[in-house]
């Protein structure tokens, strides 16, 4: 008897926006409104790195009373808890107790643009919308967000033997193009960046983090003194 299965898995979905042309419209006029304000709505502690070709809002994108922002934030967080249920198989009783909070966040980046490798600490889940990329080649890494492969140690060593292993064992990175209206949700350790955007329009994404506290667990008695 032979058996191959893979022992460790990193899980991802993605999901897009019904009808979604008219949202990323408004969208993208919004948030390049609100970039040409600078330091108003600009994050003001910058972590990751990136240049000066990208534009990072600050954490409060879900919070904003806009239409197009409530519907985008419904959006992602209805398939967050979907992701959820598909995992953990909890029924709609347990999910309805999962209470969450949330941070969001718009990116614009211009030609040459990057965001250097980060994951998104304190946060169990973690979504990146895209609203446009534009004036690009879709053949090349332009603006790709490249998800970097957790297995750092299994290239240690590395020779014909372990080099071509196919899907899912590969040790490469994922390497995805996100087009308009897409959904990415990935775990909120997972090391991620993106790569330099190449294009001559712009390329607007929707960021966000979510955390979770179950409805009516007491919290620990830990005792003082």
């Amino acid at each position: 008897m032979y058996t191959l299965s893979p022992m460790f898995a990193v899980p991802a979905a993605l999901a897009k926006m019904p009808d979604c042309a008219e949202l990323n419209r408004e969208l993208r006029e919004l948030f390049l409104v609100k970039a040409a304000e600078g330091d108003k709505y600009r994050n003001p502690e910058p972590f990751t790195h990136r240049n000066a070709a990208l534009f990072e809002s600050n954490f409060r994108l879900f919070d904003w009373p806009q239409p197009c922002v409530t519907r985008l934030r419904d959006f992602c967080l209805a398939n967050v808890y979907r992701t959820i249920r598909e995992l953990s198989g909890y029924d709609t009783e347990t999910l309805r107790r999962l209470h969450i909070a949330t941070e969001a966040w718009f990116h614009v980046t211009h030609r040459g643009g990057y965001f250097g490798p980060h994951n998104h600490p304190m946060h169990s889940w973690s979504g990146v919308y895209c609203v446009c990329q534009e004036g690009d080649d879709p053949e090349s890494d332009s603006g790709k967000l490249a998800l970097i492969n957790p297995h750092a140690m299994s290239t240690m060593y590395v020779d014909m033997a372990n080099f071509r292993m196919k899907a899912p064992y590969s040790m490469a990175n994922r390497m995805i193009r996100l087009s308009p209206g897409d959904l990415l949700i990935f775990p909120s350790w997972l090391l991620h960046e993106v790569l330099p955007y190449e294009g001559d329009g712009v390329r607007i994404t929707v960021a966000f983090n979510a955390r979770f506290k179950l409805e009516g667990v007491a919290p620990a008695q830990v005792p003082v003194g």
